[in-house]
């Protein structure tokens, strides 16, 4: 059998795994900090509530997965981690507002297989439901900024409104009922460039002039307050350009910022204020690693009754992981930080190491009973930093043989003094 995992998946060796886990921990507690509440859903949800128009979409559905269980009803693996909120918001009305959550999950989506994009991911999500202040997007945004400052990343972070772009639709003519349309092709901008959105923008049936029309105006340059200067001439009493004033108000109150970039549309459909998308700087990683935004009908669709504004960010942990693993000089491969070796004391030593696990200290012992050189061959493959031998000699004198690894130094140490240093320095 020639064994493969599937396309657009992949495997985690141990140190790869320990970097993922690191990643989680890190934006966990980031999260945390922010006052977020861990929740979880299942990987598989009805598929009507995945396709339900209040959800992501056409685009996305052309990616979801779809299967039948033994019952013959229809189910499909989540896309995204924000549907299944609002559909647990939505069978608890009860829930107290502002409901603060983050998630952390895999998903998935049968789409393209690129570099850094796979059909299998784990997202982290952040999201408030409850409020429409936009005192709550910026805060968003300063917990992304947080984040990826623990990772010693710089970040580009951008921001748009889609209000601005319907207000902007609206003021370049193109009829309320293909806007959703032009909006996803505005999205693909970036990626494939003017003459694709144009040739899209021509087979919806936009002439030319709303399409330069549409064109200039949403690649204003310019600072954020001449962007919003030129288009105060331009649009009037538009909430989505107020909204984002607010927003970068908010920010500065802060001490944080972000690029207003009138040309952002995300493509989910169920957007409907802030959308929210942040690239890395100095990285091979080009494709976002956290975007998200405000859709506040969202909740309340599903519902089928009352207003559930809402507002969240979604982290994409394997673009990180790329990302973390590219400028990282060294791989651990396991979190044991000693490896216990004992030398026909395999009784005595098993003790001792659950003395050392119940101190807190993760700790390894060899149960092969191979000679010493082949130990320390074995915990340096790890990178295990310390070695404890335990022989007859030590075990007379009520001592234990403590290795430095990195630098060689051995002493003989009681093991109530290997604990305490050893906990000092991971402490």
């Amino acid at each position: 059998m020639d064994l493969q995992i599937p396309k657009g998946t992949r495997d985690f060796s141990p140190e790869e795994k320990i970097v993922m886990d690191k990643i989680v921990s890190t934006l966990k507690e980031v999260f945390e900090l922010y006052g977020y509440a861990p929740l979880d859903t299942p990987i598989l949800e009805r598929f009507d509530v995945l396709a339900s128009k209040y959800a992501g979409g056409a685009e996305i559905l052309k990616e979801t997965f779809k299967l039948k269980d033994q019952g013959n009803r229809e189910l499909g693996l989540r896309y995204d981690l924000t549907v299944p909120l609002a559909r647990y918001v939505g069978m608890n009305p009860t829930i107290k507002i502002p409901f603060k959550r983050y998630q952390v999950g895999e998903v998935f989506r049968d789409g393209p297989v690129a570099s850094a994009r796979y059909r299998q991911f784990t997202q982290c999500d952040v999201d408030v439901v409850g409020s429409s202040s936009m005192a709550v997007d910026a805060e968003i945004i300063a917990l992304i900024y947080v984040a990826f400052c623990k990772f010693n990343f710089e970040v580009s972070i951008k921001v748009n409104n889609r209000k601005l772009l319907n207000d902007i639709l609206n003021y370049c003519g193109i009829e309320k009922s293909k806007q959703e349309n032009v909006i996803l092709s505005i999205d693909k901008l970036e990626k494939l460039g003017m003459n694709v959105v144009k040739n899209e923008l021509k087979e919806q049936k936009i002439d030319s002039d709303k399409t330069d029309k549409i064109l200039n105006i949403i690649n204003i340059k310019g600072s954020n307050n001449e962007k919003i200067s030129q288009l105060k001439k331009i649009l009037k009493n538009s909430d989505g350009l107020n909204e984002i004033e607010q927003l970068l108000g908010y920010l500065k109150n802060l001490n944080f910022e972000a690029e207003f970039d009138v040309s952002l549309a995300r493509g989910l459909a169920y957007y409907t204020g802030t959308v929210i998308e942040t690239f890395l700087k100095n990285s091979s990683v080009k494709s976002s690693v956290c975007a998200g935004g405000r859709y506040d009908n969202m909740i309340g669709a599903f519902l089928g009754k009352g207003n559930y504004p809402a507002v969240g960010v979604s982290f994409g942990v394997d673009r990180i992981y790329d990302a973390v693993v590219e400028k990282q000089k060294t791989k651990r491969k396991t979190n044991s930080k000693v490896y216990i070796i004992p030398i026909k004391t395999l009784n005595q030593s098993m003790k001792i190491a659950q003395q050392l696990r119940d101190a807190g200290i993760n700790t390894d012992i060899d149960s092969m009973e191979r000679g010493p050189s082949k130990n320390l061959e074995y915990a340096n493959s790890l990178g295990i930093p310390y070695v404890i031998f335990v022989g007859k000699k030590e075990l007379e004198q009520n001592k234990l043989k403590l290795r430095d690894m990195k630098s060689g130094k051995e002493e003989m140490i009681s093991i109530d003094d290997a604990i305490s240093k050893i906990k000092l320095i991971y402490s």
